[in-house]
């Protein structure tokens, strides 16, 4: 944004704070939120309350409190911004995307600091870390942080006294990442946000409760699964039946083998069109001893880099088109970048506090202030075509990188079985039941999809993922 836009935001936040007005039961209060969400949306280089006290010319002290002692409603603030999200930015084919992130911290006094792997420095380091969901329209030109929790250890914080000096409440106890994901997914639906796919990495698609989980919720998704996930490419007869892993299954199985590798473009990028091989079957896997299936097993590999391998678990509905599955496969970057935005330009890792209450509200404010600077974005930049954006020179150029100048339409329903029923005589079966009614596409007979399917991206057509 130029300084003009920037200066130009100020009548447009007065009106937006003003939404979140009834969080706070006093005036003094309430205005502490807006000076808040401006430290944040500052060119300051740290966005620590110090920084952001002198830049509002208020006492540090004010703002410490504002995080830590005031009294105000930090579940109303995320609440509210959910609501605004599916009230002015609501899509029924949404992508709700998790993931995590770690906050590098010196010492052992923060609310759930710990040793652990953190991506912020890539290794195991001392750090907070916070599961996070985020909302992205399905064009992927919207998108914004709807929600954040912070993950308390397991063991390094059970003693009482050590959490009663962070200030961590009795009723915040251990839950894993996928828990919490879950959890996460239940507050932005209580507040009208939906979603027409959710996706997440391997760490949770290997957590067979996630997976659970989501199909209780009626809920669509892909998931990119790890190499080694145990299970098979044809219904087995028993549960005890021999299971083999994906990476396997994949190179060897028939149903792989006998399939070419099929191309298609997921995205542009500024070297050029990014273009995977894709192979698809059904797939069945074990969970609390049951047979559960059956699901979309894709493998994708990298065609500038055949090595790079990809293999993703999704339950949409057989006649669900190969692209619209990758299409969300491949839409995890919009939490990447959310992230890295409220690090480098809100500071989200800046803060200082160390009450668990505080570091909470923290968090959640940052999301407020997202939400504002993807509101004001997307109002900049209006509603202009990924194709207007690219000159004629460099759209040749994309094309020229493709050796399929049409991306493969194909559906995995012929080759591969995934329309097939289940047998009903099979002993120990269970199919999720997964609602398909906001499918973008359905095929009424096994065969290629319908060549109209809005969420489709062939060669003539330029969509920035």
């Amino acid at each position: 944004m130029t300084a003009q836009q920037i200066l130009s935001l100020k009548p447009a936040l007065s009106g937006y704070v003003a939404e979140f007005h009834d969080c706070f039961a006093k005036y003094e209060t309430r205005s502490h939120l807006k000076e808040y969400v401006q430290g944040q949306l500052s060119d300051l280089p740290r966005k620590s309350v110090e920084p952001m006290a002198h830049l509002a010319e208020v006492p540090p002290r004010t703002l410490q409190e504002f995080l830590s002692l005031s009294d105000w409603d930090q579940d109303r603030l995320r609440d509210r911004v959910q609501q605004i999200v599916a009230r002015d930015h609501g899509d029924e084919k949404a992508i709700g995307i998790v993931d995590e992130s770690g906050h590098p911290k010196k010492g052992n006094k923060t609310a759930c600091v710990q040793r652990q792997y953190c991506g912020n420095t890539g290794k195991i380091d001392n750090c907070v870390m916070s599961v996070h969901l985020c909302y992205a329209t399905n064009d992927n030109q919207f998108r914004t942080m709807i929600d954040s929790e912070l993950f308390l250890p397991e063991t390094s914080w059970a003693d009482p006294e050590r959490r009663e000096e962070a200030g961590i409440p009795d009723s915040v106890v251990y839950r894993a990442k996928h828990q919490i994901a879950l959890e996460l997914l239940d507050r932005a639906l209580s507040n009208g946000v939906r979603f027409g796919w959710i996706t997440a990495d391997e760490w949770y698609a290997e957590k067979p409760m996630f997976i659970a989980g989501l199909e209780e919720r009626q809920q669509r998704f892909v998931l990119e699964i790890p190499k080694n996930l145990l299970g098979w490419l044809h219904e087995p007869c028993a549960a005890e039946a021999r299971r083999s892993e994906v990476q396997d299954l994949c190179r060897y199985s028939r149903a792989m083998m006998r399939q070419p590798w099929r191309r298609y473009h997921i995205k542009d990028t500024e070297k050029g069109a990014m273009v995977w091989e894709i192979k698809a079957a059904a797939f069945w896997m074990l969970r609390d001893g049951v047979v559960v299936g059956p699901y979309w097993l894709l493998v994708a590999r990298d065609v500038l880099n055949p090595e790079e391998v990809k293999y993703f678990l999704s339950n949409a509905a057989p006649g669900v088109p190969i692209e619209a599955i990758l299409h969300v496969a491949f839409s995890r970057w919009p939490i990447e970048r959310c992230l890295e935005d409220e690090k480098t330009e809100l500071g989200l890792s800046h803060f200082e506090c160390r009450k668990y209450v505080a570091v909470l509200r923290h968090l959640l404010i940052t999301q407020v202030s997202h939400l504002f600077l993807s509101r004001e974005c997307q109002r900049l930049r209006g509603k202009k075509n990924r194709d207007h954006d690219l000159s004629d020179s460099h759209r040749q150029q994309c094309a020229d990188r493709r050796d399929d100048p049409e991306p493969g339409r194909w559906a995995a329903t012929d080759q591969a079985g995934v329309g097939a029923t289940q047998s009903n005589s099979a002993p120990q079966r269970r199919r999720a039941e997964v609602s398909h009614e906001s499918a973008q596409a359905t095929i009424p007979q096994a065969g290629n999809p319908s060549r109209a399917t809005e969420v489709l991206h062939p060669a003539v057509t330029w969509i920035a993922l």
